[in-house]
C-alpha cells in the first residue's frame, strides 16, 4: 500500500520520508533522476579508481594521462546534480513546498572548504526559524558545493594532465578528496529529493519535470569542460 503524500504528518522526519513509499508517478520520477546520476557517478568513479590503481602500481606518467578523462566524467555529474538542486529550490520558492530537511555533518566532507561549509550549514540550523529557510539554505550550500568541486577538481586534473603540477600529490589528494565530496552531496541530494516528492502536490510533479529539463539544459559552470593547454608538458615521473 503506497502513502498519499497529504496524509504524512507535517513532523515526519527526514528518516520517515526516506521510509516512505511514493506514489506510482513520483516513484518513477524518483527512480530516473537516481538511476541517471548513479550511471554517471559508476562512470566517474571507475574512472578515477583506474588512474589511482597506475599511480599506485607506480605507472605515473600513464596515471596522469588517465587523468585526462576525468575531467568531462566529472561534468556529466555535476551538471545534472547541480540541476536538480537548483531545481528542487525554484519550485519550493515559487510554490512554497517546505519539505522536511536536516543539517549538513562536517563529518561527511573531506575538502577543507566543505567542512566549513557543512559547519555554517549545521550551525544556521539551529539559528534560522522557518523549515522552508533551512531546506533553501541546504540547497543552496550543496548546489555552491558541487560547483565548488567540479572547479578544484578540473585545475587539479589540469595541472597533472599537462605536467604543470608543482605538487602532483596533493593535487591527487585534491581528486581524492573531490571526488568523495562530491558523492557526499550527491548522497545528500537524493535524500532532499525523496523529502521534496513526498510533499509535493500531485498536480505540480509535471511542472516540477519541465523546470528540471529547463535546468539541464541551461550551461552551468559545474558542466563546463576543462580547458587544458594547447601545448602539452611532459608529465613529471613522481619519486624521481
Amino acid at each position: 500500500m503506497r502513502v498519499r503524500t497529504h496524509a504524512l504528518p507535517r513532523k515526519s522526519s527526514v528518516q520517515q520520508d526516506w521510509r516512505s513509499w511514493l506514489p506510482l508517478e513520483k516513484a518513477e520520477v524518483f527512480d530516473q533522476q537516481v538511476r541517471r546520476l548513479e550511471s554517471f557517478y559508476g562512470m566517474f568513479s571507475v574512472a578515477l579508481n583506474d588512474a589511482f590503481e597506475l599511480r599506485q602500481n607506480g605507472k605515473f606518467a600513464k596515471s596522469c594521462q588517465a587523468v585526462w578523462v576525468l575531467p568531462p566524467l566529472c561534468a556529466r555529474l555535476a551538471h545534472p546534480l547541480g540541476a536538480l538542486l537548483r531545481s528542487l529550490g525554484e519550485h519550493a520558492k515559487h510554490y512554497g513546498i517546505i519539505p522536511n530537511t536536516a543539517p549538513l555533518d562536517p563529518a561527511n566532507f573531506q575538502g577543507s572548504r566543505e567542512q566549513r561549509a557543512a559547519k555554517m550549514s549545521d550551525l544556521l540550523s539551529r539559528v534560522l526559524l522557518t523549515q522552508r529557510s533551512q531546506f533553501l539554505h541546504k540547497i543552496n550550500t550543496l548546489e555552491e558545493m558541487v560547483v565548488d568541486i567540479g572547479r578544484h577538481f578540473r585545475q587539479a586534473a589540469e595541472d597533472l594532465g599537462t605536467g604543470a603540477s608543482a605538487e602532483p600529490s596533493m593535487d591527487w589528494q585534491t581528486l581524492d578528496a573531490a571526488h568523495y565530496d562530491l558523492n557526499t552531496c550527491f548522497r545528500e541530494a537524493i535524500v532532499l529529493f525523496k523529502s521534496f516528492l513526498v510533499v509535493l502536490p500531485d498536480e505540480e510533479l509535471g511542472a516540477f519535470q519541465k523546470t528540471v529539463d529547463v535546468q539541464v539544459r541551461n550551461p552551468h559552470e559545474s558542466s563546463g569542460p576543462a580547458r587544458f593547454s594547447r601545448h602539452r608538458r611532459m608529465v613529471p615521473i613522481e619519486g624521481e
